[in-house]
């Protein structure tokens, strides 16, 4: 049997712009891709704390050290600059993979920086 688990979450970011005429996705700042190990058109769910709004996209690398996090074409609509929101992976594990299994959680301060 296979289980959906989450395998990463990008913990309290902080959107820091949007663009509803963007063909559509969430750019991420490189660094916090690769600390996550999320990789660019990966799916993600992403959840905004300030309205409750849940989403799924696709996210696209943003410049290295940027702190971006862009809400993009309808996405934008889900969100505005300021907002805090929460990204996760989920992937399909074996049941045997799961007995240990941990995710990656990073998390960041306001101005999307790792923390912890």
């Amino acid at each position: 049997m296979l289980r959906c688990m989450l395998r990463a979450k990008i913990h309290q970011a902080t959107v820091t712009d949007s663009d509803i005429a963007y063909e559509g996705s969430l750019t991420v700042d490189e660094k916090l891709l690769d600390a996550a190990g999320i990789r660019p058109y990966e799916q993600v769910m992403v959840s905004n704390m300030n309205n409750g709004e849940r989403f799924e996209t696709y996210v696209i690398p943003g410049k290295r050290d940027s702190g971006v996090i862009c809400l993009n074409g309808p996405a934008a609509r889900k969100g505005t600059k300021g907002d805090v929101i929460v990204i996760f992976a989920y992937s399909y594990y074996d049941e045997k993979e799961t007995g240990d299994f941990s995710p990656v959680i990073i998390r960041l301060d306001g101005k999307n920086r790792i923390i912890g």
